[in-house]
């Protein structure tokens, strides 16, 4: 009798046992579950607002940064001819207005400022190069050094330019026309001003554009 009673109690351990083991595996089993999904949710739902925000940011950008070459249309849709008179040249410090024609052989430094052909217009990225005679338009340019104004007028607009460098270099010196990373007018003449024939060096000033007022 007391065998069989054993047995019975271990019976009932062991189904005991077999039903809580059956249990545990079976919470554990929708625990991972549950949690998988919300970890796959979660991560999901993070990715799709990771590129939601890089597609609205990458939409910002694009729209900050206009195209460069549709800005430029639009400051000067119609390019000038040589000869033709694009603007004026305002310098503040000597209350001097001068007038800018496109091109700078003798014809165009003759009546004024000439604008270098193989430059960029002024108000356009890159380096927009003026010319004029030390002994006409320039005769005081040498008064004009760092943080003096330049104010050029055309048909797109007006745009300040600050002198930022003063140079001297020789009259064969071609980094006067290179291409410039921002907005610049270098404008240049002869010198020493006071030379009598023809003057072996040029006066360089390189400004940077500070500000612009389209038209």
């Amino acid at each position: 009798m007391g065998t069989l009673k054993n047995k019975g109690i271990n019976r009932k351990k062991r189904l005991i046992l077999l039903s809580f083991t059956i249990a545990s595996i079976l919470f554990g089993f929708w625990f991972s579950t549950t949690n998988i999904y919300k970890f796959a949710k979660g991560y999901f739902a993070y990715k799709t607002h990771s590129s939601n925000s890089q597609i609205k940011e990458t939409a910002k950008l694009i729209e900050i940064q206009p195209n460069k070459e549709e800005t430029e249309k639009e400051l000067y849709p119609v390019r000038p001819k040589i000869g033709e008179e694009i603007g004026e040249l305002y310098i503040p410090k000597l209350d001097a207005t001068l007038p800018i024609y496109h091109g700078t052989n003798e014809d165009e430094l003759e009546k004024g400022v000439g604008h270098f052909a193989g430059s960029v217009l002024p108000g356009e990225n890159d380096n927009s190069v003026l010319s004029g005679h030390r002994d006409t338009v320039f005769r005081k340019l040498g008064e004009i050094g760092e943080g003096d104004w330049l104010v050029v007028r055309t048909s797109a607009g007006e745009f300040k330019y600050k002198v930022n460098k003063v140079r001297v270099v020789d009259e064969d010196d071609r980094t006067v026309i290179v291409p410039k990373p921002r907005a610049t007018l270098t404008v240049s003449t002869c010198y020493p001003f006071e030379y009598i024939g023809s003057a072996p060096e040029r006066y360089i000033l390189v400004a940077y554009l500070a500000s612009k007022t389209l038209s």
